[in-house]
């Protein structure tokens, strides 16, 4: 994506999103999950998702597992139950978002539908 300021508003909504879709993930995962799904068209940096991931656990959303996996610990977050229900906050406000866009930048279109 050319403009990453574009998304940057929405990082933890796709953090919670992905989170809550899959349970568990550690951070490198959640970067490589974005990647595919969009097909490379979304990068998020490791300068990006961990003080997101941060914020989000200080804000009693995460919860944070350490495992020993081979020689190294790795972390896993997962969403808590207060966590579980800004998610669907976040994505209701998301998705409400992206309706005004659509409905500034294509008006036309819009107009089209309602009738």
């Amino acid at each position: 994506m050319k403009n990453s300021q574009l998304y940057k508003g929405s990082l933890t909504t796709i953090i919670m999103k992905l989170l809550e879709e899959n349970g568990r993930m550690y951070g490198y995962e959640i970067t490589q999950k974005v990647k595919s799904i969009t097909k490379g068209e979304l990068n998020i940096t490791e300068g990006a998702l961990y003080p997101a991931l941060h914020k989000l656990e200080g804000e009693g959303l995460l919860d944070v597992e350490v495992e020993k996996v081979g020689n190294r610990l790795r972390k896993y977050y997962k969403l808590t139950e207060d966590g579980q229900k800004e998610t669907v906050n976040r994505l209701e406000e998301l998705e409400e978002f992206i309706k005004n866009m659509q409905t500034l930048v294509n008006p036309k279109i819009n107009l089209d539908l309602q009738f």
